[in-house]
């Protein structure tokens, strides 16, 4: 057997603790697997008192974690403090500067710096994997590049936030408003006190321009991902939605039209038929269509090598140029003629409905109306509803979700 691979861990969070206890614990089967035995020989962390459930008494413990990354004994540098800049990219860039393997489950890092690093990797001669910074311990990154290496792909989607999965599942199941959902999530660790990065969609964001990178080999463009959250989705949608046979989901989808590639995340509605809405509570999904292999799905609990030769100038299609269908909720003065203005101010932008919900008669007061649209241009539903809202008898900004056709 080779000599072992000496390895560095840098962050000793609740993924660095759990990395450490797996190598142990599974230290035969990966020797077995790997050809040569795996040692943890070095780590770093602020709090060395911390029970990690590990002994780390012979292990060197470094207060700088870029000098660890720069040991001459080191073969591979584990990256697990995360952040887009500041240390963790230090550390990054020191070990791939010093010829050593990277690993990192770091999605802003990769977001925002991933070209760069990788031909950096590829530059040194060695190799910078990622696959924990996207869907957790799904292996998509390999699947993409490796699995379905024949195929050309249409279109990547998926669940990549486990958090908004369990709020949008717990709603559903427990006929409870988003806000008291949040409070619960929070109690429970599943999400953060300060929420934002999950529910406004930036997480899944940073993770959809990674894959939209290994997906269709064009550079990570995260500027050019649109992103919206899950703050707006009422308990009311979700009970339309399921009247009208879908469920909510917040998803990240990748998709090749004619003018480029588009990046959106979002939330969706999705058919209750398709295999992604049965994904519940914390789990994660994506799914690669190909044109040979046709869709793959992969799911799993959410808690490879870079592409950097060949990458593809795709120009990106800004969200306004998005062609689908949608579900908009208005909450109106039930009168005569409202319906009439409504259906004036789509006519106007050629948007045409497919149904209408209204559910009981209150004359001169609030009612919600619900609408759903054949497929069409996203700037011209914009414009239609800026009209709608400006009308005296539409009672509150008009709430828009996508429908996607899988």
């Amino acid at each position: 057997m080779k000599s072992p691979l000496k390895i560095a861990v840098a962050g000793l969070g609740t993924v660095g603790a759990g990395t450490l206890q797996l190598l142990d614990r599974q230290a035969d089967l990966l020797a077995q697997r790997a050809g040569r035995r795996m040692v943890v020989v070095a780590v770093s962390a602020r709090d060395r008192r911390r029970d990690r459930g590990i002994d780390l008494s012979a292990v060197r413990w470094y207060e700088d974690a870029a000098a660890m990354a720069a040991d001459s004994e080191i073969d591979v540098v584990v990256e697990l403090i995360g952040g887009a800049d500041g240390i963790a990219q230090k550390v990054v860039d020191t070990a791939l500067e010093h010829g050593k393997h990277v690993v990192t489950a770091n999605k802003a890092l990769m977001a925002h710096d991933g070209t760069r690093l990788a031909a950096l990797a590829e530059d040194k001669g060695v190799v910078l994997s990622f696959e924990a910074s996207v869907a957790g311990g799904i292996p998509v990154i390999k699947t993409l590049r490796e699995g379905l290496a024949g195929n050309r792909l249409a279109r990547v989607y998926g669940i990549l936030n486990g958090t908004s999965n369990y709020i949008l599942t717990t709603m559903r199941e427990t006929a409870h408003e988003f806000s008291e959902v949040l409070v619960e999530a929070q109690k429970l660790g599943y999400a953060e006190a300060d929420p934002s990065f999950d529910i406004d969609g930036i997480d899944a964001a940073h993770k959809l321009a990674i894959l939209a990178s290994v997906g269709f080999g064009r550079p990570v463009d995260l500027e050019g991902v649109y992103a919206e959250g899950i703050r707006h989705v009422s308990r009311l949608d979700i009970d339309f939605a399921e009247e009208l046979g879908y469920r909510i989901k917040l998803l990240g989808i990748a998709r090749l039209t004619e003018e480029g590639l588009e990046q959106r995340v979002h939330p969706c509605m999705v058919l209750r038929s398709t295999p992604i809405a049965a994904v519940e509570g914390v789990f994660n999904a994506v799914v690669a269509e190909g044109d040979f292999v046709g869709r793959v799905v992969l799911e799993g609990r959410g808690a490879g090598a870079f592409p950097t030769a060949n990458l593809q100038t795709l120009p990106g299609v800004p969200i306004e140029r998005h062609q689908g269908a949608y579900y908009i909720r208005l909450m109106v003065l039930d009168q005569p003629g409202v319906i009439a203005d409504v259906a004036a101010a789509l006519r106007d932008e050629q948007v045409s409905l497919e149904s209408m919900i209204q559910r009981g008669r209150a004359p001169g007061e609030a009612v919600p109306v619900v609408l759903t649209t054949h497929v069409t241009v996203e700037a011209a539903m914009r414009r239609a509803l800026a009209r709608i809202e400006a009308l005296d008898t539409v009672l509150e900004p008009p709430h828009m979700i996508r429908i996607e056709d899988f």
